[in-house]
Formats: structure tokens, sequence, C-alpha cells
């Protein structure tokens, strides 16, 4: 579904991804980890549009490279960020609409908008503003706002982040929801090990822009080199 081939990206003398080729299959979950710094989330600016880059990123078997990131959300990919994004002044639904008209290509549906807020569960904060949700909230907010565009690759950026273990298992069950009942493809970020040999299929290590190890979960973590660069000399 998404390739990355020879992908690099330069900032300067600075090489933030090097080389870099993956492949995610269709209607599953694809986690990515890494130290701070390894250019986790360049990879996704770069998928999303933000940067021109060295090497080809396809999807659905069509060059994507060098578009827009308006053009990249309607061939339909979206992302979330590790910051949520909102707009404080409007309601939930309003929020999540924006989402609605801009990733739109056939017919306008307001009711798609209920769905996702039902979907997401803030259907009782559906009239508050955005700028008085929680971070759990924010978060649910963020994703239903990216779902309205109507994505077929999903990108979440650390979703995890600042979370307490409750908040960790509603995330954990809402992202395996829009994976099962939606059909959508994801790709993770995030620095909980827990969360990601739980939720994917296929793990990739990257440290300063390069492929560390990749694969399946439980054998990606117990790789000396994964441990050594990644979870610390000391993990047992």
């Amino acid at each position: 579904m998404l390739k990355l081939s020879n992908v690099t990206k330069r900032f300067g003398a600075l090489i933030a991804v090097n080389d870099l080729s993956l492949e995610v299959e269709k209607g599953k979950i694809y986690g990515i980890a890494g130290p701070n710094g390894a250019g986790k989330s360049t990879i996704y600016n770069l998928i999303s549009g933000f940067y021109n880059y060295e090497g080809k990123i396809e999807f659905n078997g069509k060059s994507i490279s060098n578009l827009h990131p308006y053009q990249i959300v309607k061939r339909g990919i979206s992302r979330t960020f590790q910051i949520p994004q909102t707009f404080p002044s409007l309601s939930v639904e309003d929020s999540i609409d924006i989402g609605n008209r801009f990733g739109n290509t056939r017919r306008y549906r307001r009711k798609k908008v209920d769905e996702i807020i039902n979907f997401v569960g803030l259907h009782n904060e559906r009239k508050h503003k955005t700028g008085t949700l929680d971070l759990l909230g924010k978060k649910k907010l963020m994703i239903g706002a990216a779902l309205a565009t109507g994505p077929k690759l999903f990108m979440l950026d650390e979703p995890m982040a600042g979370s307490n273990a409750h908040e960790i298992k509603d995330l954990m069950k809402l992202i395996q929801k829009i994976n099962i009942e939606l059909g959508i493809t994801i790709i993770i970020i995030e620095h909980f090990m827990k969360v990601l040999t739980e939720l994917t299929e296929t793990l990739l290590i990257i440290e300063t822009g390069s492929e560390i190890c990749c694969g399946n979960p439980s054998e990606v973590t117990s790789n000396p080199e994964v441990i050594e660069c990644y979870l610390g000399t000391d993990h047992d």
C-alpha cells in the first residue's frame, strides 16, 4: 500500500533520514520506534508532503513524491501530531466537520460528523469548545478530525504521550477499532514498546535515520542491536 524506496532527507549537513526503504501492507498496523532524534517524525513529514526529499514514495502503486499536503490527504493519507492540534474556539462537531469538508472528494455528508463523534467517544462533548477538552479528549478529537478526511492510511505520531495507564488502554482500543471496524491501515510511532508489541504486526526500529531492524515485534525487541541502541544495555 505504502512504499518508500531509498528515501533520504538532509537538513544542511544533517542527514535526518538516510537511504530508508519500507513497505506497509494494506490492512495492517505498522510500528516505528527509535531514540529521540532518530528521524521518526521526519518520515511522517516526508510522506505527508511537508518536505522535499531524495528517493521515491508510492501509495497504492502511484508516486506521491513532490505532491503538496492537501493533495496527499485527498489521495487517502491522514495523520496526527505529537502535540494535539485543535481550533480552541470551535466546537468538537465543527472541528471534525472541517476535516469532513477538507478531505471530502465525493458528495458532502454532514451525518458523517455524527458517526465519527460517536465512534471516537466524544458524543457528550460534541457542543464543547475544543479548548476546554482534557488531553485525552483533544487526542480523540484530533483522531476524529483526521478520520473525517476519509483516510485509507492513518499515521499516528506518539498518540500515548502524556497519557496514564487507563488512557493508554482506551487509545489502544480505539486504534484497534479503527483498523478492524473501519478497515484503515495504520502506521504508529510510539515510545511505549509494550504498546507497539501488542498493537503492531510489523515493527521498524530506526536510529539516526537508518533502519536497525524490521520484522515481527517479538523478534525485533529481542534483537541485541535493538536492545543496545534503543532499550539500553541494562535491559533484561
